[in-house]
């Protein structure tokens, strides 16, 4: 991002910033996250299993996938990708979450969505912009949520990458 882009986030605080596009949730994806993770709960991953013993009828999107799509999503609503490095615009890090809840679950073969609203934009320390995202992940048809957050994100340019650096050198 360029000064006067960042700049202008501090006037966008409280606004809806956009809105990404459908994502199917299949039964691969889940299998492949379940695979990656180490975790064959049956509720996710045994589609028999669910039908027999499971309150959905069918399996279910891991919490943490949702969780981790928050990133595509916010590409694709923000329209950013990390391209620049520290002295041309600078990049993102995931700072963490001040609030997450999994509200409804996602059943295999839902289309969700993320929606991303800016709660607060604040240089931190010179070179260090702490963001907030109001993110909700909404599933297609229902009337609930699949999940809210307060994201955090911290843009570093800079002498704050200078900063950081300093602290990771061997």
């Amino acid at each position: 991002m360029t000064q006067p882009a960042l700049q202008a986030m501090a006037h966008k605080i409280g606004q809806p910033l956009g809105t990404s596009a459908w994502l199917t949730i299949d039964q691969a994806m889940i299998d492949r996250f379940a695979a990656a993770t180490l975790d064959p709960d049956p509720m996710h991953v045994d589609p028999e299993w669910c039908r027999a013993k499971s309150p959905f009828t069918t399996t279910i999107a891991f919490g943490f996938l949702t969780t981790s799509l928050l990133t595509y999503f916010s590409h694709q609503a923000l329209g950013w990708v990390n391209t620049t490095g520290a002295d041309d615009g600078g990049y993102a890090l995931n700072y963490g979450f001040d609030r997450l809840r999994l509200i409804a679950p996602v059943p295999v073969g839902s289309r969700i969505r993320a929606h991303f609203t800016l709660q607060a934009w604040a240089e931190v320390r010179p070179g260090e912009i702490r963001s907030k995202y109001g993110v909700t992940v909404e599933i297609e048809g229902a009337e609930r949520p699949a999940l809210v957050a307060e994201w955090l994100g911290l843009w570093v340019s800079g002498v704050g990458h200078r900063r950081i650096e300093s602290r990771h050198q061997p």
